[in-house]
């Protein structure tokens, strides 16, 4: 099922200024997080080599983890989940993958099974903290790495959400990697947020996830977990903003067709950041999406 506000309609877009809205993406989504995570207390626990840095919050029956994209952390990127999720239906567990944000160091680095890897972090990461049965929520590579543990561990993964997220990669989306991969063009306003959490790493760590991303699309042929999709057995909600200037409207299609048990909703005029931009709207569907039985 596709919906897209009211109606019932999928349609093809092209994508259009890619590099410029990623760089706003990045932006928008790493300015000012500071005021809600002094509020909220995080923890560590050792996983593999990592301390991971968490947020475990709310006493619902129901537990969620977030997986934020690229070099993304609990701030940068579920900021309005944190805040606007129903804590007596949800526990709501955001995280920091391993190596980055608050869970450093050890620096990571990104083989062509980096995200197999996030994935086996992730699953090993929920046991740890005693929350064997869970709901993923994961945006961009999140969702990539939700989609490969929801394949792996069907026993695990209760529900999936994914957005702004691909199983594949094309090759004018390498173009736009190779764009924004240098941060000194960047503007101050834009890489501040980036430098305050990673420091002086930030540079050569976004370069690095940039030339890992391109050799998983060398070493593939383009796919990233395409094969996985089948293996998904759980139900999944795939949300898309029809204007999305990094992932190509072929992807959410493609998910919506080979994920069984999935249905797709579409924003006419969001963009990559889709849960932070129409937070509330993006909130109520999933709590909805994760409370139907």
């Amino acid at each position: 099922m596709i919906v897209r506000g009211l109606k019932i309609i999928f349609t093809y877009n092209s994508s259009l200024c890619k590099a410029q809205c990623l760089r706003k993406t990045i932006n928008f989504h790493t300015s000012a997080f500071l005021s809600t995570s002094a509020v909220l207390k995080e923890e560590k626990i050792k996983v593999g080599d990592y301390d991971i840095n968490y947020l475990k919050l709310g006493n619902g029956p129901r537990n969620v983890l977030c997986v934020p994209g690229a070099l993304g952390s609990i701030w940068t990127d579920f900021k309005p989940q944190v805040q606007g999720f129903d804590r007596e239906k949800f526990t709501l567990v955001a995280w920091d993958p391993p190596g980055y944000g608050k869970s450093r160091p050890p620096d990571r680095n990104f083989p062509t099974d980096f995200y197999e890897k996030d994935a086996d972090y992730a699953y090993e990461f929920m046991k740890a903290i005693k929350l064997p049965k869970y709901s993923v929520l994961g945006w961009s590579d999140g969702g990539i790495v939700g989609m490969i543990l929801a394949a792996k561990h069907p026993d695990a993964v209760d529900k999936l959400v994914v957005w702004g997220s691909n199983s594949f990669i094309l090759p004018n989306e390498i173009e736009l990697y190779n764009k924004v991969k240098d941060i000194s063009a960047w503007s101050k306003k834009m890489k501040e947020p980036m430098i305050e959490l990673y420091g002086d790493k930030f540079a050569s760590y976004w370069a690095e996830w940039v030339d890992g991303v391109i050799n998983v699309f060398k070493a593939n042929n383009g796919n990233i977990c395409s094969e996985r999709l089948k293996d998904i057995k759980c139900p999944t909600l795939i949300l898309y903003g029809e204007k999305d200037p990094m992932v190509d409207s072929v992807h959410a299609s493609h998910l919506h067709t080979h994920i069984d048990n999935s249905r797709l909703y579409l924003y006419p005029d969001g963009k990559h950041n889709i849960h932070i931009k129409y937070a509330e709207d993006f909130n109520r569907r999933v709590q909805e999406f994760l409370l139907q039985t």
